[in-house]
């Protein structure tokens, strides 16, 4: 048996699949970018939201004309059809104690698991921002619950 990669972070939309790590890979080497986290949930209504989290680097505002270029850069760097729903700053992406994205909790908390089920805060390097995307969640959540 070959393993070639890992299909949990994969995102699928609309039958096309892609690996998170080539949307991170082209949205990371903007100067302006220092890292980034994209996340494809599945909506209660059948849709797909797939918002994409990015760290500024010092200085860097994250406007219209910054927005536009990177759904450029992914449009043209990896595919026309993952290019994403929302692009938002945040204060970081958390990480394993060894480094690794947690990319998929990151999406269960998104998706209003409750986060004591989702990961231990003790193995995560930033406690505080899986709080953070906990809130989001909850945020999403209250928005489409009150429409």
């Amino acid at each position: 048996m070959i393993v070639h990669g890992r299909s949990d972070s994969t995102l699928n939309r609309n039958g096309v699949r892609l690996g998170s790590a080539d949307i991170h890979d082209v949205v990371e080497r903007l100067p302006e970018i220092t890292e980034a986290l994209v996340i494809g949930t599945e909506e209660p209504d059948g849709g797909y939201w797939m918002p994409l989290f990015v760290v500024l680097a010092a200085g860097v505002t994250l406007d219209d004309s910054l927005r536009d270029r990177i759904r450029h850069a992914v449009r043209t760097g990896a595919s026309p059809r993952h290019v994403p729903d929302e692009i938002l700053a945040v204060s970081g992406i958390p990480h394993t104690r060894t480094g690794k994205k947690l990319e998929v909790p990151v999406k269960r908390l998104l998706q209003g698991a409750p986060a004591d089920r989702v990961v231990d805060p003790s193995a995560a390097d930033s406690p505080e921002l899986l709080a953070f995307f906990a809130g989001l969640g909850a945020e999403r959540r209250e928005a489409r619950d009150s429409t």
